[in-house]
């Protein structure tokens, strides 16, 4: 009988009591400021679930939260097909694989706040060569801050830009792996470029795939530093997604007790979307 040797457990148990201790600090902190409430000189006063009905309750929280749900799910649409698309256009031997490879990481390179600041200038109407073209070439009226669809459209194509990279590797990954037998049983067949993707490249990519859904919507999902540089939540609070209005409670307005509960309800949906992303995903895995 084949027994299990759980001793490689001991090299990764240091690194896993550092995450976990510098995870529990800040969330017990949280913890503590979501159930209490302080004027300063640390002095608290128990409030204990007020925080998180005043938060439920906010017609404030509910449209940030649908701004944020519906930026998640325009980011998914746009970048899990679209990144599918090119990795399946690109080549699998020769010397254009490594060219292409690089040339896909390079936007994932940059960090977030050069990012948004790249496309802060590059759309700005006056100065920006997007905003000039726009506007003075093919005379669209475009002005991403003083029109919300305008935002709206910016931050959508610069995070399709910077992240569709992510899916098209990962997606790539899967296609490579795929061994060349499975093709030659297809062309044999006769099966359609269409049957080729739906019974062999899709279903072998599933695992990928599925990772990543997950890291995009959790990412989407929390992301604050590229649309706070870029609109800074404008123009009004058409783009203040959930992470941008967070901050503004906690930091701008200094409402501690409030943005501690906000950001465990924060916490939590994005652990409960995560979950049914992954449930739905690999129900066909456990049958």
């Amino acid at each position: 009988m084949k027994t299990e040797n759980q001793r490689a457990w001991f090299f990764v148990l240091p690194v896993l009591l550092l995450v976990a201790f510098n995870a529990l600090i800040p969330i017990m902190t949280v913890v503590n400021y979501s159930v209490q409430e302080t004027f300063g000189n640390n002095v608290f006063f128990w409030q204990g679930l007020d925080w998180f009905e005043q938060i439920l309750r906010s017609d404030r929280f509910h449209a940030a939260l649908g701004r944020q749900f519906m930026f998640t799910g325009l980011i998914l649409a746009i970048e899990i097909p679209l990144g599918i698309i090119v990795a399946l256009s690109m080549p699998r031997k020769g010397f254009w694989v490594p060219v292409c490879l690089v040339t896909m990481a390079l936007p994932m390179l940059i960090p977030w706040n050069v990012v948004g600041s790249m496309w802060n200038i590059f759309t700005l109407p006056k100065i920006g060569l997007l905003g000039y073209f726009m506007n003075d070439v093919l005379g669209v009226n475009y002005d991403m801050t003083q029109q919300p669809i305008s935002a709206w459209v910016t931050i959508i194509i610069m995070d399709v830009w910077h992240w569709t990279s992510l899916v098209v590797l990962l997606s790539y990954a899967g296609l490579v792996s795929i061994p060349d037998a499975y093709y030659q049983a297809a062309k044999i067949d006769g099966a359609s470029p269409w049957k080729v993707f739906r019974y062999i490249q899709l279903p072998k990519m599933k695992t990928v795939l599925t990772i990543a859904v997950l890291l995009r919507f959790m990412d989407s999902f929390n992301i604050y530093t590229e649309p706070f540089v870029l609109t800074g939540g404008g123009p009004g609070n058409s783009t203040t997604l959930l992470s941008i209005d967070l901050v503004k409670i906690a930091l701008g307005q200094f409402d501690l007790g409030p943005a501690a509960a906000m950001s465990l309800i924060y916490f939590a949906i994005t652990l409960l979307v995560s979950w049914l992303f992954y449930t739905l995903m690999t129900k066909d895995d456990a049958q």
